[in-house]
């Protein structure tokens, strides 16, 4: 549980962080986050000698593939996520992790063809008409929310077909993005924009630091997932978002007019009945395994 809180609280904590890289372009940040991740994952695997595994790994052509997939939408996500920063734009970019996990359900009905259950389906329900509400407020979809949503949606989907430890896929997809990435901040050093260099010894470290800014809640979110119920640590999850928000009306300052207000409460319904039902899945199958384990349901039989 602490675990597992730690990972969440510190997704949330995010915005404040990359508020202090306000003077650097989305772009360049990424392609930092990118490189210097990829330097700390090494160190870590270097530490716990995982190279092993994952070279055993990178040896499935599927594997590499999907992860290289996996990648780019997880760029894509991490773009516009600093774009929602930089332009002060928190609180859209909460909304996205708020109906992240309803996309993630919706995904695996179109992708995986799983079945919903009548609470999931209303749950889904009241998030589409979240974001119409929120369309009709704004005048225009709430296209940071929907993008930072469906492509961490995407990305965990694929992460699920995947199915292998989060240091050795983070190591690969940040691999796989780290020429483009290298590229980048090549390219902003030539022509003299290049933070890591010109704009102090301050923001060249806060810009090495991503590295473990990145990593650390990913390798606690691994522990977390191992140690605790899905069901739990997806009511963990909501923390992010929470946090997001909260700081984005308070610390940043945004203005939320009673059409967001509405859009928002309506959500928040929508993730109430999700979490409602989810549990109540959860102590049914686990009241299951129980009646399975439990001595006193088996049968004696006696010889004839």
């Amino acid at each position: 549980m602490i675990l597992g809180a730690v990972t969440y609280v510190l997704w949330g904590l995010f915005p404040l962080y990359f508020a202090l890289l306000d003077s650097v372009s989305p772009i360049e940040v990424v392609a930092h986050r990118v490189v210097w991740c990829l330097v700390f994952l090494c160190v870590i695997l270097s530490i716990s000698r995982g190279w092993r595994a994952l070279l055993v790994v990178s040896h499935s052509r599927r594997t590499v593939g999907l992860l290289a997939v996996a990648a780019a939408f997880l760029s894509i996500n991490w773009g516009v996520y600093v774009y929602a920063v930089h332009i002060n734009k928190v609180v859209e970019a909460s909304l996205g992790y708020f109906i992240n996990p309803l996309v993630s359900v919706a995904l695996g009905v179109v992708i995986l063809r799983e079945r919903l259950r009548p609470l999931q389906w209303t749950g889904i329900g009241l998030a589409v008409s979240a974001v119409l509400v929120l369309s009709f407020a704004a005048g225009h979809p709430p296209w940071i929310s929907l993008i930072l949503a469906s492509s961490f949606g995407i990305y965990g989907l694929i992460k699920k077909v995947v199915g292998i430890g989060s240091v050795q896929s983070l190591a690969i997809e940040t691999a796989a993005l780290a020429p483009i990435a290298l590229t980048l901040m090549i390219v902003a050093f030539a022509d003299g924009s290049g933070a890591l260099i010109h704009d102090g010894p301050g923001m060249t470290l806060l810009l090495i630091l991503l590295g473990p800014v990145t990593a650390i809640p990913l390798i606690t979110f691994g522990a977390a997932a191992t140690r605790i119920p899905l069901s739990t640590l997806g009511v963990l999850q909501y923390l992010t978002p929470i946090l997001q928000f909260i700081m984005g009306v308070t610390i940043f300052g945004e203005v939320m007019s009673s059409g967001q207000w509405l859009g928002f409460f309506i959500v928040w319904i929508a993730l109430m009945v999700f979490t409602f039902d989810t549990l109540r899945q959860a102590r049914r199958a686990s009241g299951q395994r129980a009646d399975v384990l439990d001595p006193g349901s088996l049968q004696v039989i006696e010889p004839d």
